[in-house]
């Protein structure tokens, strides 16, 4: 095989490679918009202000600090659901609870053999308290790990459409050397 013959087939495979990268980048920027979208919607829709002013004065330093560069703004992408979720209610959970998990206060609560005493009452207030903030946090942390992916994808796609160029490129160079070795 010649080289004029062997610069055009890498560089039709290099022009094919190129085709593949830039669908799946249209893919993943697809992707990336829709999941965005989404995750957008669904968590304005819950109509939901992050904390501020004196809601914030009440957290440990930790939690005040990663909620702060959200302070009332309305809720509508994954990392304020995330902040929300672990630095808002979680650290009420927590300090509900003194720690304790919802599996904790449950597995007390179904030990108790009389759950008409009011410090059974007590538990099992906390513990539906717990299991509801414990949903919350899911269905949040749930939107969070989307608009991660929807990032992911996004970055994805750049370095897709960047390949794409690059291989075009390469592929023409092909092309320009195959028609001086011929």
């Amino acid at each position: 095989m010649n080289r004029s013959v062997l610069d055009r087939l890498i560089s039709y495979v290099g022009l094919a490679l190129a085709a593949v990268l830039l669908i799946g980048g249209v893919l993943l920027t697809t992707a990336s918009s829709f999941i965005t979208a989404e995750v957008h919607n669904q968590l304005a829709s819950q109509k939901i202000t992050m904390p501020a002013g004196p809601a914030l004065e009440s957290l440990k330093p930790e939690d005040k600090a990663a909620l702060e560069a959200y302070a009332g703004q309305e809720m509508t992408t994954g990392k304020q659901a995330k902040a929300f979720a672990d630095h808002y209610i979680g650290a009420h959970m927590n300090g509900m609870s003194g720690g304790r998990t919802y599996e904790e206060v449950s597995g007390e609560y179904i030990q108790m053999t009389d759950k008409s005493t009011p410090e059974a009452q007590k538990l099992g207030e906390l513990r539906q308290t717990l299991f509801m903030g414990n949903t919350l946090r899911g269905m949040l942390l749930n939107a969070y790990a989307f608009g991660t992916m929807a990032s992911i994808a996004g970055t994805a796609s750049i370095v897709a459409y960047v390949g794409a160029v690059i291989l075009v490129l390469l592929s023409l160079l092909g092309f320009r050397h195959a028609r001086q070795t011929a």
